[in-house]
């Protein structure tokens, strides 16, 4: 079906049947009223409303690793605070001794004077 050997008015009216045929095939398609629209509306839902609850599920389960994951630093950052203290403790406890040694020695050596 070509143009070329067409006349003006059969070329008019070819192009007229063909937006006579766009405006049918555009009046059949269903309106939002369709069952079968209606039906793929309803399993778009259905699927938006998975996928988001698989989003809010994985972002609880981030959540509550990034939750687990501070706690343990926590309990590590207090652990290494005790062991810091026990061992500062410590230090006073054998810096007491040694002064206690040391001021032992110089009472004997002071009582020795006498």
């Amino acid at each position: 079906m070509g143009y070329k050997n067409d006349d003006f008015a059969d070329r008019l009216s070819s192009a007229a049947k063909a937006k006579t045929a766009v405006l049918e095939k555009f009046r059949q398609k269903p309106g939002p009223d369709d069952p079968g629209f209606v039906e793929r509306q309803a399993a778009q839902k259905a699927i938006m409303e998975a996928r988001e609850q698989r989003a809010a599920e994985r972002k609880r389960a981030r959540d509550a690793e990034l939750a687990q994951k501070a706690a343990a630093e926590a309990a590590r950052q207090a652990e290494e605070a005790a062991r810091k203290a026990a061992a500062a403790a410590r230090d006073l406890a054998i810096q007491a001794e040694r002064k206690a040694a040391r001021d032992a020695r110089y009472a004997a050596r002071k009582a020795r004077r006498k």
